[in-house]
């Protein structure tokens, strides 16, 4: 007897042992169940199980769904091309929202939403819903237990009444092949600028102020930095004085505001070991991209004592002294200088823009 029986006295006396498993045993083998196995219970027949017409119903509704999906995936794919980035409209509860950041969520959910409506309209009025039981067995199965599960999952298509309902099969096929293409154009559109040249070229260049120099502005405040405001060791966050114009014509602000931003920092000029460095600062005040060489994190902590500029992202390090090398972490190259001088009214502007592309290195920068 093992530990998971009890012993007590039949009815005639007879010793009886029960187990686990809900069956009373007599000493002399003879099994008596305790409980009655409930069973299952009786299978309710839905309309669709035994009225073809209703079948057909339920295919046509589950094939609308998976068009009504599909046609959602259009409506992005011609929106994503179509619709201007600048165009607006007043959005009820939300107030004035991009056009195109409403029809493209607006019609890729709905295409999702779809999918998963008919999905489930397919399981519920046409799938098998016969309830089955399997007895609980050793973990490991037999040849035959295994090779039988493989035949469920390779019949699967056929209980599911895939080759019996071939409008079910072709408009989910569509549906979830059109659907794939709203992802992909996005990543595919994320990937970056066709013309590389936006990626090389910030509003630090001249060109953008008719070939004048640009005054250094405190961000967020938009006022001019005088080269006596910059005290040994402080450290400005700067924007271009031609932001200006990109906020009031309210065009690509925030690209042209993540490419230009600036940190200044004044130190030693005798630290500074680079010749090119001192010669693109005054008086030991340096200008540089506060965009990280690695995956474009704001750059934006710096250490007074050591010189260094820290990125908060991935700790990559930028020694100021030798015209912000990396010394540490993943970025693989400096951070672009830029180059600043002081106007007849004391202020600092910059004489020339980047030396070389802002940010994270991309495939076509050395072209």
């Amino acid at each position: 007897m093992n530990e998971n029986e009890t012993t007590t006295p039949g009815e005639s006396g007879v010793l009886v042992s029960a187990t686990q498993g809900g069956a009373v045993e007599q000493s002399h083998g003879e099994a008596v169940d305790r409980f009655e196995n409930p069973g299952l219970p009786p299978h309710v027949h839905r309309l669709a199980d035994d009225d073809e017409r209703a079948a057909k119903r339920a295919e046509r509704q589950v094939a609308t769904m998976f068009g009504l999906s599909m046609l959602g995936a259009l409506v992005f794919l011609v929106a994503y091309f179509v619709v201007p980035d600048e165009a607006t409209f007043y959005f009820p509860g939300i107030g004035i929202a991009s056009t195109q950041n409403i029809v493209l969520g607006l019609s890729l959910g709905i295409s999702i939403l779809m999918i998963g409506l008919g999905a489930v309209h397919w399981a519920k009025t046409l799938m098998p819903d016969t309830e089955m039981v399997e007895e609980r067995h050793e973990q490991a199965s037999s040849p035959a237990e295994r090779a039988k599960a493989v035949a469920a999952v390779t019949n699967g298509a056929t209980v599911a009444q895939l080759p019996r309902r071939p409008l079910i099969k072709y408009t989910l096929g569509g549906a979830l092949g059109l659907f794939a293409l709203p992802l992909g154009l996005q990543v595919a559109g994320s990937l970056g600028p066709t013309d590389v040249e936006e990626l090389k070229h910030t509003i630090w260049d001249l060109s953008a102020n008719d070939g004048k120099p640009i005054r250094l502005m405190r961000d967020p405040e938009m006022t001019p930095i005088k080269l006596e405001d910059v005290t040994n060791g402080s450290v400005f966050h700067v924007m271009p004085e031609t932001l200006q114009k990109y906020i009031d014509e309210g065009k690509h602000v925030l690209e042209e505001k993540a490419k230009a931003a600036v940190i200044l920092i004044r130190l030693d000029p005798n630290l500074i070991k680079v010749q090119k460095a001192r010669d693109w600062g005054v008086d030991g005040v340096v200008a540089y991209s506060k965009i990280c060489t690695h995956v474009g994190c704001a750059v934006g902590l710096y250490e007074q004592q050591t010189h260094h500029l820290l990125c908060p992202c991935h700790q990559s390090t930028f020694d100021l002294t030798e015209d912000c090398t990396v010394i540490f972490g993943p970025a693989k190259r400096a951070l672009p200088q830029l180059k600043i001088q002081v106007d007849d009214a004391g202020y600092l502007v910059a004489t020339q823009g980047f030396d070389q592309p802002v940010g994270p290195s991309f495939w076509e920068r050395l072209r």
